[in-house]
């Protein structure tokens, strides 16, 4: 099937689907508050956002709020795109199969 072959595995998460939904309507979250929207574990979100980083969908930057650390994270443009691009896939999917 042609739409197999452009399903984005690195989507196949639904952490990573998640983080990528948030984000892509976000101009940035900070960990913390993508930690309670999904409700997860600080390792597991850690975890599924270094492999969007590697991915280069994600980009963060850290810096301080007073004296405690804050890392918000954003999508970048790449990942705006594989995103958008994956969720067309899905929904050619969905359409044909219906």
């Amino acid at each position: 099937m042609e739409w197999l072959e452009k399903f984005n595995k690195v989507f196949e998460s639904k952490v990573r689907l998640g983080i990528m939904s948030v984000l892509v309507v976000n101009d940035a979250v900070s960990f913390n508050e993508l930690k309670e929207l999904l409700q997860l574990t600080d390792g597991n979100l850690a975890s599924h956002l270094k492999a969007l980083e590697e991915t280069e969908y994600v980009r963060f930057e850290k810096q301080f709020n007073g004296r405690k650390p804050l890392t918000t994270y954003k999508a970048t443009e790449t990942g705006q795109k594989a995103f958008t691009d994956h969720l067309q896939v899905l929904e050619n999917m969905i359409r044909q199969n219906m």
